[in-house]
């Protein structure tokens, strides 16, 4: 049995209501860490966090808009205050705003991706990344250690159709990984990313059955992720038998990337 060394640990999980966030902080919680829960779905994140503590764990929700970068200064000294430290972030909030940069039919644009949609996308999914970790950097600092782990994802490191402003951050993740575990190493803090491949989500469960078919057939291991395969990657990316890991980015996506 690997020892985790994350029992007592203080975590703020983003995008925690739902998915893979939710499965996340369940995960940390059940190894013994105090978890605060952010997102900016009140009611599902509340509901969480009552389940988690429902069970015996410390665990809170904060209504947090990562793009926002007072929320986030705010939603961390109400942490500081509560625990008196953090030793864990973990970037998982995001979310997608898809389609084509230009689509062109007959000689003509027809539609193209708007200002609106590329801006939630990089407010979330990047500007949050960088707003989440800029906060909980002095602290870590202090504190002569830290993990801090981000959500990139597959695509970020090969593209895909009609994700232009989803891809941009999940790549743009990848190179705030490797540039922080740069600077921050000094400090004994590690910094490192998970690139989900398909994963069972919410989101995926509302698509038609053929392009879910479509998905588990692109993956060599034939099935879709489930939360709990991403959750299980941060949990030992933040545990100490993973203290010598900085810098990477693990890809947990059944073989997907191989076989593309």
């Amino acid at each position: 049995m690997i020892e985790t060394g994350l029992s007592g640990r203080f975590v703020i999980v983003t995008g925690a209501a739902a998915g893979i966030g939710k499965a996340t902080a369940t995960a940390f919680a059940k190894e013994g860490s105090r978890v605060a829960l952010w997102d900016v779905n009140e009611n599902s994140g509340r509901k969480t966090a009552e389940e988690l503590a429902n069970h015996g764990h410390d665990a809170v929700f904060q209504k947090v808009n990562v793009a926002d970068s007072k929320e986030v200064d705010a939603a961390v000294a109400e942490v500081i205050e509560r625990w008196g430290t953090v030793d864990v972030l973990v970037n998982n909030a995001g979310i997608v705003r898809d389609g084509q940069v230009v689509k062109w039919k007959d000689g003509n644009v027809v539609k193209q991706m708007t200002d609106a949609q590329w801006d939630a996308v990089i407010g979330v999914n990047l500007k949050g990344v960088f707003n989440c970790t800029r906060a909980v950097i002095p602290y870590l600092i202090k504190a002569g250690k830290g993990v801090i782990l981000s959500a990139s994802s597959v695509v970020g490191l090969y593209g895909n159709f009609g994700q232009t402003n989803y891809v941009a951050t999940k790549a743009g993740v990848i190179g705030m990984t490797k540039t922080w575990s740069r600077e921050l190493g000094r400090y004994g803090i590690r910094v490192n990313a998970v690139a989900p491949g398909f994963v069972a989500t919410e989101i995926l469960a509302s698509m038609p059955e053929k392009v879910l078919d479509g998905m588990r057939a692109r993956t060599p291991l034939k099935r879709m992720g489930d939360p709990k395969d991403i959750a299980n990657a941060y949990l030992w990316l933040a545990s100490d038998a993973a203290a010598y890991v900085s810098g990477t980015v693990l890809s947990v996506d059944g073989g997907l990337v191989v076989g593309t």
